[in-house]
């Protein structure tokens, strides 16, 4: 009794052996404003695709986050990682086990009281029953520092499906707002084929009645054909990027939805570019948290290796009865006990454990420059996709302003045409222009929409729930 009263004290006394984590410091700036934010830093919302006001969007998000399969892995990893977690609470709690069975034949101790007594020993049936319990008594905080580590690597597998959910939300409106601007694209493709097919059929008439020059009609015909040759490439690009959206919705390439494939024009943004700062960027980015979580479970874990180095203390019960076929068991001459501490240490030979304290160092030192990366890349990445996203919003600027001159330049031409003060070869030039103009609009405008989704991906938003 006086052992069991010293091991529970002992165990109230314990230590807890390691470091107690803290979150690490932000490097300076980090929580700033964004250099390339459009304007004041309006928080950015949870379901940012919303700001688009399309509902075929909403819907389209909504089924990639309930199928896509990617989403799904990371859902049954979390799953996998709170049931770690489960085993390594159970620790703390007494572990029991039982047996039972029957057995044919003698023991040596019959044998001998036989022998004493001149007698054979009987051979019979014997049955036995016995239990066990063991209790390790957490002296240096193993167990609290295991169940930290767990609970972390919890957190972080959270962290990666909240990742997963970031990118199924970007990548399914990248397919979608791609197919849209594709099919754009080859509208505007064909209205230009359109155009140049009239301005050709004009050119070979009067070619036909010796009105036009034979230079004329071959430049119409080539200006035809160079127009016609941009659509199929810009078809295969809507089709791929709906392959693409049926993937993200966990469908075989031929059950691509409807919706996307009907739509010809991409959604636009109907309001200023909410980005907000850099301090809710680092709460909100879930490969930031993914690293800081690494990081706690890595603190732990040192915490384990050290405890490693020093014993380890258990309490110990067990109860067994064992009688011959026919006798009850239970009874007191068939019944033994035992209860006591156990102890278990490794010393001297540690140099096992002192291995594994070192790796465990080691990796929490690796883990923390990761979390260090984990910051500059996430502002990185808002900095760089803002960057490119004004800088083309700037050339569409210039294109839709050379996109009217041009327009004007070919009614201009027409009406010299007309008058007799320009040429045919006037004329066509001036076509070629605004179909070159036209095209440069679109594809500007496909530029457009997937960088405001590269955006959107680097502020990390969409995984909340």
């Amino acid at each position: 009794m006086r052992r069991l009263v010293l091991a529970a004290t002992l165990a109230l006394g314990g230590c807890t052996t390691g470091p107690d984590y803290r979150p690490p410091e932000l490097a300076a700036g980090a929580s700033r404003n964004f250099i390339g934010a459009p304007g004041a830093a309006t928080p950015l919302p949870d379901a940012w695709w919303t700001l688009y006001d399309d509902p075929v969007l909403d819907r389209l998000v909504a089924a990639a986050f309930a199928a896509n399969t990617d989403l799904r892995a990371a859902e049954a990893n979390l799953d996998a990682a709170r049931a770690a977690l489960a085993g390594t609470r159970a620790a703390r709690l007494p572990m029991t086990s039982e047996s039972a069975g029957t057995s044919y034949g003698r023991t040596s101790t019959q044998t001998q009281i036989a022998g004493a007594l001149g007698r054979e020993a009987k051979t019979d049936w014997t049955d036995a029953f016995g239990g066990d319990v063991a209790y390790e008594v957490d002296l240096f905080g193993r167990i609290r520092r295991s169940v930290e580590a767990a609970r972390a690597d919890a957190d972080a597998a959270a962290a990666e499906r909240d990742a997963v959910r970031v990118l199924v939300a970007s990548e399914t409106i990248r397919a979608y707002v791609s197919a849209c601007a594709a099919a754009y694209q080859v509208d505007v493709a064909n209205r230009s084929a359109d155009v140049a097919l009239e301005q050709q059929a004009i050119v070979s008439r009067g070619f036909a009645a010796g009105g036009a020059a034979r230079f004329d009609a071959v430049r119409t015909t080539t200006l035809l054909a160079q127009t016609r040759a941009a659509i199929p490439p810009l078809e295969g690009e809507r089709r791929a990027a709906l392959f693409a959206l049926a993937a993200m919705l966990g469908r075989t390439p031929d059950a691509a939805p409807r919706e996307a494939e009907v739509c010809r024009k991409p959604p636009e943004l109907r309001q200023a570019l909410p980005v907000g700062d850099g301090a809710a960027l680092l709460r909100r980015r879930p490969d930031v948290r993914l690293a800081e979580r690494r990081l706690a479970a890595a603190s732990a874990r040192i915490g384990v290796a050290e405890a490693d180095l020093l014993p380890r203390i258990s309490l110990l019960g067990s109860v067994s009865t064992a009688a011959p076929a026919g006798v009850s068991l239970g009874t007191r001459a068939s019944t033994s006990f035992g209860i006591g501490p156990f102890v278990s240490w490794s010393f001297p030979n540690l140099g096992a454990a002192r291995a594994r304290l070192q790796a465990a160092r080691a990796e929490d030192r690796a883990a923390v420059a990761r979390f260090d990366g984990a910051v500059v890349t996430a502002l990185k990445e808002v900095e760089q996709a803002l960057a490119r996203y004004a800088a083309a919003l700037d050339r569409a600027r210039e294109l839709d302003a050379a996109e009217a001159s041009a327009r004007q330049a070919l009614d201009l031409a027409r009406g010299r045409r007309d008058a007799g003060a320009a040429s045919q070869l006037d004329l066509l030039l001036s076509e070629q222009t605004l179909i070159e103009a036209q095209a440069a609009v679109a594809q500007s405008r496909a530029q457009r929409t997937d960088l405001l989704v590269t955006v959107f991906k680097a502020l990390g938003g969409g995984w909340q729930r």
